[in-house]
């Protein structure tokens, strides 16, 4: 050791790994920097200082050393401890090779010239029928030197890839960019995405050439964004754990709650074939690792602060110790195993426990124990028989109590092969939306708190005055592509029952779960608009595998979002090139999330500036979490919740004054702020020139401006109302009728009738699974007592000496 106690750090970065000859590792290229640690320095410190010197970000970032004499195995710096054991252990070489790896670095490799290095899996004790990258392949195509246009296959673009930065002469590093493919073309040319992106100038990927990456071919048939299997092949039937791969995706995945998350990381770890322990599992806060020794896979979640969701925080992907080939015994839940049996009952309710002790372990590798499968059907049994109660008991006497208090809401119950879905509309709530609100409705599922056993999906609009307004829910067993269709087909049925036009609508949700394809199949030519909250929230997640700073990452989310609120391709454009600016492929990246369903200068919609489908949440405290274990409760709940607020609302906008709604005149105020300064120049009667920041022309016959402000919004423009100033017209002769305050009257102007009799049904009868019936034998009964038998003794009454009754029953007069 040197003097003082300090090691040098020879620290290096931007290589990669080799195997030599005799199977050690063997790092080449990258450059290095020589960093003093001493035995009291901490971990934090260290890092700081390594970040100097590379002027990287190393948050995302692992460091790693060989002992001595061992340049087989890396030893991980994780904490304090670990820092000082590597002081100890390098004292006496007074030096010691630290090599700084970052998170993708530790999967398969993907340089720049297309070659890749995958990991081959360790074999599976169960049968696998057929490899995922077996299922489907993708067709696709580079662009050549000139710059020709790409068309991508979109029947296989839900697949991740790996993109390799150069950053140097000998130094590569590794992004995984996004779900979907890049539209990959020049700067003015046509690209083969859809109409809205046949723009002039529109910035789409460079046409830098560039070899196929294998991992694109990663994915089964489906629909982007969601989760449809086209005409799935045998072998995904046969084999449903091909499905459970890919269950957790990363950090940022969101989950409705902690058993929701549970239940996911059990399909999880069961797909991928390997065990994992609890090292937090708590309501708020859950922590996991790989049981395998020394292995570095390891998942933090915890409930957000936002939404109360349960988000995945952070997450080590790869597996060391192998265990990820699904040898071993995999670890299942009494949830996981209640659902696995309800599933199979519902095909054969004559199973035995053997029976599914038998098919469990040759369909999903998990050994489980007779005891425990018969603990398993038992409450897979009371589940099914609540269930059946309340659907054929429950349901059928609720909706024929809410149509005689309300005979013009409307209400269906719908059983398709052990598929409940329960569909409700009041009457006050499509009265309210056909006439008041907006033609725009947000989709989205409700997360509920104490129960996994069905899904809540609603669509809500916003009414006059920003404020949610619920339109229609449904009640189902699964968020997936049918269920959302069958919603949304009794949507239609229902908005067409009210004569709504169905063709100016436009809808605004995640596009997950199906949604981006059971909207078009049923609203055909409605706009659908995708959530900006939850694609940011996936681009930032990305940024974070990068080697940039904080606020380089924050200067590139400001950009997106700019890019998100431009109103017309020149600005959407000049956003794009200042991320282009940092990183090509982030930018790519952009564009291939289809930016046609969430930017304003693609979008052919009108979102009225809402960009977040995530107004549902307050849905959130609406249901109490001891009403989740009924439906017919769970409904109720939402009815008087609904029924109290059109009542709240109705009373408080009586006192409002003008003609607009109080946080729409806010709005206008702001931007009647902003027309002082403008210059108007007269052209004709209706169409006038605004300069001021540029020149901008005003047709007020149509209620436009090239800035597209006035369009897309709804509310005339600052430009626009430079313009009424110059003639003496008012503002509020131009807004949209849909921010009146007569439009708030008649969004609420319907009520909704109480039900009498709530009381008097007992609801949780159908708790309690009646007694089993006790087992007939086929023989007769054996006869214990021979009435012809002669009686050998003779007993006595004591008292009287006489035969026949005893000293109790003795009437002898002594």
């Amino acid at each position: 050791m040197t003097e003082g106690g300090i090691v040098v750090a020879i620290c290096q970065h931007g290589g990669e790994f080799t195997s030599g000859p005799n199977g050690n590792l063997i790092y080449n290229g990258g450059e290095a920097h020589a960093v003093d640690v001493s035995h009291e320095m901490s971990l934090d410190s260290f890092k700081d200082e390594v970040s100097n010197v590379f002027h990287v970000d190393v948050a995302d970032m692992s460091f790693k050393y060989f002992l001595p004499n061992n340049n087989r195995t890396l030893i991980t710096i994780s904490c304090d401890r670990d820092l000082q054991r590597m002081v100890d252990f390098t004292a006496s070489a007074a030096q010691a090779d630290v090599f700084l790896i970052s998170r993708v670095e530790n999967r398969s490799i993907v340089t720049y010239t297309g070659a890749s290095t995958v990991k081959a899996p360790v074999g599976d004790k169960r049968k696998r029928t057929a490899s995922k990258n077996k299922l489907s392949k993708s067709n696709k195509k580079t662009a050549n030197a000139t710059g020709d246009v790409v068309q991508a296959d979109t029947s296989d673009i839900s697949s991740k890839y790996i993109i390799s930065i150069f950053l140097g002469e000998t130094r590569d590093f590794q992004l995984e960019f996004g779900h979907d493919a890049a539209f990959a073309t020049t700067a003015g040319a046509v690209s083969s995405a859809p109409d809205a992106l046949n723009q002039e100038k529109l910035a789409l990927v460079d046409s830098t050439q560039r070899e196929p990456i294998g991992f694109f071919d990663d994915g089964i048939n489906a629909y982007d964004g969601s989760e449809i299997i086209i005409d799935p092949p045998q072998e995904l039937t046969n084999n449903p754990t091909l499905f459970w791969d890919n269950i957790i995706k990363g950090v940022g995945q969101e989950f409705d709650n902690v058993k929701d998350f549970r239940a996911q990381l059990c399909k999880y770890a069961i797909g991928k074939g390997f065990v994992y322990r609890f090292i937090k599992n708590e309501t708020t806060r859950v922590t996991v690792k790989c049981v395998g020794d020394g292995c570095t896979w390891r998942l933090h979640a915890s409930e957000s602060s936002r939404n109360k969701k349960f988000v995945i925080k952070k997450m080590t992907e790869e597996h060391t110790c192998g265990g990820e080939g699904g040898e071993g015994q995999r670890r299942a839940t009494r949830q996981w195993l209640t659902t696995i049996i309800k599933e199979k009952l519902n095909e054969n309710s004559l199973l035995k426990p053997k029976d599914l002790v038998k098919e469990i372990y040759e369909e999903y590798g998990v050994r489980l124990t007779y005891s425990q499968v018969w603990r398993g059907r038992e409450v897979a049994q009371k589940e099914m028989y609540h269930s059946r109660t309340e659907t054929c008991t429950h349901l059928p006497w609720y909706q024929e109590r809410l149509l005689q208090t309300d005979p013009a809401s409307i209400l269906d119950l719908s059983e398709l092969s052990h598929n409940r879905r329960f569909f409700v509309a009041f009457h006050a709530s499509l009265h309210g939306f056909a006439n008041g609100c907006r033609p725009l409705l947000f989709l989205d599922k409700v997360p509920l708190k104490a129960t996994n056993e069905y899904r809540l999906l609603v669509a809500a609009a916003v009414d006059a005055d920003d404020g949610v307004f619920p339109v229609a829910f449904s009640v189902v067993e699964d968020e997936n592509y049918e269920n959302w269709v069958w919603f949304l087909m009794k949507l239609r049925a229902t908005l067409q029952y009210h004569n709504y036009p169905l063709n100016a609508m436009t809808f605004l949700s995640n596009g997950q779960k199906g949604l981006d394809a059971a909207v078009p199949h049923a609203f055909e030519g409605s706009h659908h608009a995708f959530c900006l909250h939850h694609i940011m929230e996936e681009f930032k997640g990305e940024l974070k595998k990068g080697p940039w700073s904080q606020q380089i990452r924050d200067a590139m989310v400001e950009d997106f979002t700019r890019a998100a609120q431009a109103c017309n391709i020149d600005d959407f454009n000049a956003s794009i090139e200042s991320i282009r600016n940092i990183s090509t492929e982030a930018a790519d990246w952009i564009i291939a999330s289809k930016p046609e369903h969430w930017s304003d200068a693609l979008f052919r919609g009108c979102r009225y500036d809402h960009f977040s489908s995530n107004i549902v949440d307050v849905f959130n405290n609406w249901i109490p979490t001891k009403k989740e274990a009924s439906m017919v409760l769970m409904v109720d709940a939402l009815r008087i919740k609904i029924m109290e607020t059109i009542e709240a609302r109705r009373e408080a906008c009586k006192s409002w004054e003008g003609p607009l709604t109080p946080s729409v005149d806010y709005k206008a105020q702001d931007e009647m702020s902003k027309a002082g300064k403008l210059t108007v120049l007269c052209s004709s009667d209706t169409v006038f020139e605004v300069r001021g920041g540029g020149i901008f022309v005003v047709n007020l016959a149509n209620w436009e401006c090239t800035c597209r402000r006035w369009q897309l919004s709804g509310l005339p423009c600052m430009h626009a109302i430079a313009v009424f100033n110059r003639i003496g017209r008012s503002f509020y002769d131009y807004c949209s009728k849909f921010f009146r305050i007569e439009s708030y009257h008649l969004t609420y102007s319907e009520t909704i009738v109480p039900i009498p009799d709530m009381d008097t049904f007992d609801f949780s009868a159908a708790a309690v699974i009646p007694p089993p019936r006790p087992r007939m034998s086929d023989k007769p009964r054996r006869k214990r007592f021979n009435p012809n038998k002669e009686t050998t003794l003779i007993r006595l009454c004591s008292r009287c000496k006489q035969a026949g009754h005893n000293k109790a029953t003795c009437e002898a007069l002594l």
